[in-house]
């Protein structure tokens, strides 16, 4: 038999399934798990301890389903599949993606270092290949940053950002500037500009002027027809 703790994580993660944390309450997460108010406060503190608890629940399986990665022996090409494994996990996720990856200042959860760790391994293999030239933690930084920036602003405006080949895109620009593994593709340019733009978009450190909304327009566009010219 379930605990009430088991219940009202599993009634929170239900709920996550259909709409995002900030519009359940946690009246609705009661009666889903059948449990009284007070006994999310018993349990978790509050309803940001609560929302942390499942957090942790989704980088489990997050981290699970990376563990579950093929690895070849081609470590640049494991990175993007990688990549395309963490944008799957977000679109299949979308809610609960958001409350991963948006946490509260207090209220990181700490399994996002054994995500970074897990990366930075895989970056390990591709300088142990010769194949790594930009300093490791720098290089580590860049993908999941665009990584995540991607899936953020595809869960958020997917009019604009949810095409698949934007991801493909940017990252193809981020892996092949870090790794010296740039491809002979016109999208590696504008992926550069898309991923700039949506990380500071996302974090709000560097401006989104007209120049970089026109060349981002450009760049989803793909380049003009010899008819356009």
């Amino acid at each position: 038999m379930s605990t009430a703790r088991e219940r009202i994580l599993a009634a929170t993660e239900e709920l996550l399934a259909s709409k995002d944390a900030l519009a359940i309450s946690t009246r609705a997460i009661c009666d889903r798990a059948k449990v009284g108010m007070p006994e999310i406060y018993r349990q978790f503190g509050d309803k940001q301890g609560l929302l942390t608890a499942v957090a942790c629940i989704g980088f489990e399986r997050f981290l699970a389903n990376k563990r579950r990665n093929p690895m070849t022996d081609d470590p640049v090409a494991d990175l993007r599949t990688a990549w395309d494994s963490h944008v799957a996990f977000a679109l299949d996720n979308p809610h609960l993606y958001r409350l991963m990856f948006t946490p509260a200042p207090d209220s990181q959860p700490p399994a996002v270092e054994e995500a970074r760790a897990l990366l930075l391994s895989a970056l390990e293999r591709c300088r142990a290949a010769g194949r790594l030239r930009t300093p490791l933690e720098l290089a580590g930084q860049s993908i999941l940053t665009a990584n995540v920036g991607v899936c953020l602003m595809a869960l958020s405006f997917p009019g604009l950002y949810g095409d698949p080949g934007i991801s493909r895109s940017v990252r193809d620009a981020v892996i092949g500037a870090v790794t010296g593994d740039e491809r002979e593709d016109t999208r590696i340019t504008d992926g550069i500009v898309l991923a700039q733009t949506l990380v500071g978009t996302l974090t709000g450190t560097a401006p989104v002027g007209s120049d970089a909304i026109a060349r981002l327009s450009q760049a989803l566009r793909g380049p003009a027809s010899p008819r356009d010219e």
